[in-house]
């Protein structure tokens, strides 16, 4: 393998090693620096290459599990299954691929290539949780959810400010070994100047980043004491994904849920939370199992929120909703919150127009349709934002749901899918961001784990092990306001990709009359 190769592709793994489950989050700091060095003199196309060489290693091992749940529910052979995940790892490729072409392209000095590394690589970041209904899972902050006092500033810019964070110091670690090396970026050294302004700037952004954290904690916490408090039980059933649908283990599944409920109500807990479709028939479409669940909740005593799939008529025929309700202590249903964000392959077919042949990894309803953003569940004081599987994932829903009123946000998920892998602690990592975001508590339903709380400082509390039938309770601040994020969402985000294109743009535009010029 070409030498420039092997540092991209250590790069690479480098950015796995920082996320669950190996979590050695401090190695994210230096991630992105072998494959900076690895582009130093390369051209764009050379550049793209190498980049796309550390994007195909980062990703096909940050989501190994992907082939785990195509073979064990998908039901693809390991030939089908081991190629679709490297498509989806060498789409996701492409975005260290043209940050890569970009930097060698726009940058010839290397101080101007550590000014734009944390502006391109976070603007790419927010492209690739966007573009093409968006798949934004470990952003390269995200790596950082258990230094409380890093992630504070998610209140200011979500994810996307540890990133940049993050970004700048790949950026002047590879200034830093340039240096140290001898080493040209393009046409110019990186001086002993260069690399002390670059390392003086990074430290003042990660001073300011930790003593902004330390003011927020103390603030926050302080609201917390002083705001009312619900109790609040997240309830694991942990249905084997291969029995959920089958029709002889119903009765058996709602009674299993329902006893745990009767459990919660017991400890005197305000709301019991079930996950997503932990009823596994169309709620209030199919009367008996319907019936069966609105008696055990008034004979718990306490609201429920729970995950069911929906169907409703459409003339002759019906539509589909992934769907949680909210229901109250007298059995009556208050409130209804339909998916809005839906799991391509899972619970929709794109294209499907034009690819007939594809088929959903779920089979046992139509294709989904979605629900209304921002749309919260209100009763009896409750008002709950609710974030069904991986919607968790998208800033802007729970964004949405706070700006709407929400004082408590709810994940309902299924991760059965994932099995024992990697997959359900780094799902779980990203739900740390969304409380911190807006300031509220997060109450986190898995069928199979990781069930648990998030307060509003990223705190985790009450976490429960993979594939245990438990529950697991805790007293939650209910909080409103909005914050800076809240109010204003991904505009740092944005503004770092405007700031790129524009940089970008007038490349050229510079090059033409500096040559004019010189003739």
């Amino acid at each position: 393998m070409d030498k420039r190769a092997g540092w991209a592709l250590l790069s690479g793994l480098l950015l796995t090693a920082a996320f669950p489950k190996i979590g050695l989050e401090w190695i994210a700091w230096i991630g992105l620096t072998p494959l900076l060095l690895a582009i130093r003199d390369r051209k764009p196309g050379a550049a793209f290459r190498l980049g796309f060489i550390a994007g195909l290693a980062h990703y096909a091992t940050l989501l190994y599990w992907v082939v785990h749940t195509m073979r064990t529910y998908g039901h693809l052979p390991l030939y089908l299954a081991v190629p679709a995940l490297f498509l989806l790892a060498a789409y996701l490729a492409l975005y260290p691929a043209l940050f890569s072409a970009i930097l060698v392209w726009i940058c010839r000095r290397p101080s101007v290539m550590w000014a734009m590394v944390p502006f391109l690589w976070t603007g790419l970041e927010y492209l690739r949780g966007h573009l093409f209904t968006g798949f934004p899972w470990e952003l390269l902050g995200y790596s950082q959810f258990q230094r409380i006092h890093l992630i504070q500033i998610a209140d200011l810019t979500g994810p996307y400010g540890l990133s940049f964070l993050i970004a700048m110091a790949g950026g002047t670690a590879a200034l830093f070994v340039l240096h140290l090396k001898g080493l040209p970026w393009r046409d110019g050294p990186a001086t002993r100047r260069g690399v002390v302004v670059g390392a003086s700037v990074f430290g003042v952004c990660l001073a300011a980043t930790l003593v902004y954290g330390s003011l927020r904690i103390g603030a926050v916490d302080r609201r917390m004491a002083a705001a009312d408090v619900m109790r609040v039980t997240a309830i694991q059933g942990n249905i084997p994904q291969e029995i959920k649908w089958d029709k002889a283990h119903r009765r058996k599944t709602i009674e299993g849920y329902l006893s745990l409920t009767e459990k919660a109500a017991e400890a005197g807990s305000d709301l019991a939370v079930w996950p997503e479709t932990a009823t596994p028939f169309h709620f209030l479409h199919h009367q008996t199992y319907t019936r069966l669940v609105l008696e055990g909740v008034r004979s718990a005593g306490i609201p429920l929120l729970t995950g069911s799939p929906y169907a409703e008529r459409a003339g002759e025929d019906y539509r589909f909703f992934n769907s949680a309700f909210l229901i109250l202590p007298d059995g009556s249903v208050a409130a209804q919150y339909d998916k809005v964000h839906l799991v391509p392959y899972g619970e929709y077919v794109p294209l499907q127009r034009w690819m007939p042949f594809i088929q959903k990894l779920v089979q046992q309803v139509g294709d989904f349709e979605t629900g209304e953003m921002g749309r919260i569940l209100s009763a009896d004081g409750l008002r709950l934002g609710v974030l069904i599987c991986y919607e968790i994932i998208f800033p802007e829903l729970a964004r949405a749901a706070a700006d709407s009123g929400a004082t408590l946000l709810a994940n309902l998920t299924n991760d059965a899918w994932y099995g024992r892998t990697a997959a359900p602690y780094q799902h779980f990592s990203m739900a740390v961001f969304r409380a911190v975001e807006n300031r509220r508590s997060l109450v986190r339903a898995a069928n199979t784990g990781i069930s648990g709380f998030i307060d509003p400082v990223g705190r985790t509390a009450g976490t429960t092990p993979l594939f245990e039938t438990t529950l697991t309770t805790r007293d939650v601040p209910l909080m409103d306001g909005k914050t800076v994020y809240t109010k204003w969402g991904d505009g740092f985000a944005v503004g770092c990709l405007v700031l790129s294109a524009v940089f970008g743009l007038s490349v050229p535009v510079l090059n033409h009359f500096t040559k004019r010029r010189s003739i």
